[in-house]
């Protein structure tokens, strides 16, 4: 779906490796994640189950550009959200079944956490993956 940066890059951002322990693992980075949304058309709430489960639509990108969860924007929005709901990490982390140190090395994260992780904070935000999902150029 990124032909254009994956050629000018010479690269793939999927290894074949990281496709088959899907399965396995049953969780997939939600950098990983954004590639096979990008690539089915839907939106990661449409694989949860529930009322609103629809989701907001990812951003619309070229073939120049891929989809990146943005894992600042992500910690702002808990931490916003912690605080005014009065709650410190740990209990945080018992809630959203992580650690705390999960919840607050988003603060410095350079990757991605995992996919599962990700949906459990968007729904505690009550907020789309979307918003927190942007077009990144290489």
């Amino acid at each position: 779906m990124s032909s254009a940066l994956n050629d000018r890059r010479h690269d793939h951002p999927i290894s074949p490796s990281t496709i088959t322990s899907m399965g396995r693992r049953r969780n997939i980075s939600c950098q990983h994640a954004l590639f096979f949304l990008r690539w089915l058309g839907r939106s990661p709430e449409s694989f949860l189950r529930g009322v609103g489960a629809n989701g907001a639509p990812l951003p619309s990108v070229g073939p120049d550009r891929r989809l990146r969860w943005d894992l600042k924007r992500t910690y702002e929005a808990l931490d916003a959200r912690r605080r005014e709901e009065k709650v410190t990490w740990p209990p945080l982390a018992l809630i959203l079944r992580c650690t705390p140190s999960q919840l607050t090395g988003l603060k410095r994260a350079r990757f991605a956490m995992g996919m599962r992780l990700a949906m459990r904070i968007t729904q505690w935000l009550e907020r789309p993956a979307a918003d927190f999902v942007y077009a990144a150029t290489w």
